[in-house]
């Protein structure tokens, strides 16, 4: 709940941002420092997770992409609940039917309650939410790249033996891979984003290796369906952050869709 928490606000950091692409940068470039610091003070990764250290990072740039991607065709309120909460629905049923992981009914039944009540969001703008074919499209591809990687950085994480060890080596790599690609695709825009976006880098960047080193670490503790579950209920603090901070209008959808999606995670906390 707390790198729900951190993850709602790097995003509301960069929400406001005039370049999606610049904002998405300064975040990934901005883990960097933060791996860095943490390598010296965490074992070695088991080199039985080489694999999944290469392939988590790979499902991270192709989630990264595929998010800007979806905000250049849809709005935020569109594309982030379907990306968002269709993530813990996939996991759940890859975990139970290809993993042979176990989850109560009871779990079964609050991680359908949390995706479902993200996903209701989609319809605070009415149509405007609704009939956007392509940005719902690219908006649930990213929903696949978010469950992959969820799954790749669980099962990765624990066959590494260090959490934090592993997804420190893992967004070093994603964010080599991202810079490259962001230098062949738009020349000039890692130069910008390190010279004029320090601020979202150290900010950005902090909070978002703090909040998925946080789940990293979490799917080591408990089955990554329920993890992944509470990790979206970040829409809820996104919205308490748009209300009080941001100045946004709490409608009494989107006041019912966060209380359903809490009422999934307090059935999450209540069940065996």
């Amino acid at each position: 709940m707390f790198a729900a928490a951190l993850h709602a606000t790097w995003n509301a950091l960069v929400k406001g941002a005039s370049n999606q692409l610049i904002s998405m940068t300064a975040v990934v470039l901005g883990h960097v420092p933060f791996a860095v610091l943490a390598l010296p003070f965490v074992p070695l990764p088991d080199a039985v997770s080489l694999p999944y250290v290469v392939a988590g990072a790979a499902l991270h740039v192709g989630y990264q992409l595929f998010l800007f991607w979806a905000y250049r065709q849809g709005d935020l309120t569109q594309v982030y609940p379907i990306a968002r909460g269709t993530a813990p629905l996939i996991v759940a049923g890859f975990s139970v039917l290809a993993f042979r992981e176990t989850l109560s009914t009871m779990q079964l039944v609050a991680i359908t309650t949390i995706g479902c009540g993200i996903m209701s969001l989609v319809l605070v703008r009415g149509s405007q939410g609704l009939h956007n074919p392509r940005g719902a499209t690219l908006a649930l591809v990213t929903g696949f790249f978010v469950a992959g990687y969820s799954m790749v950085d669980g099962y990765g994480a624990r066959a590494a033996g260090t959490a934090v060890g592993f997804y420190a080596w893992e967004t070093i790599l994603n964010a080599l891979a991202f810079a490259a690609i962001v230098a062949v695709a738009s020349p000039g825009a890692l130069q910008t984003t390190i010279r004029n976006h320090k601020r979202i880098m150290a900010i950005g960047g902090g909070a978002s290796f703090a909040a998925y080193a946080l789940v990293v670490w979490a799917f080591t503790q408990a089955p990554i369906a329920v993890v992944t579950a509470l990790r979206e209920t970040s829409i809820v603090f996104a919205l308490l952050i748009g209300v009080f901070f941001l100045g946004e209008r709490l409608s009494l959808l989107k006041l019912a869709s966060a209380m359903f999606t809490m009422l999934g995670a307090l059935m999450l906390r209540f069940s065996k």
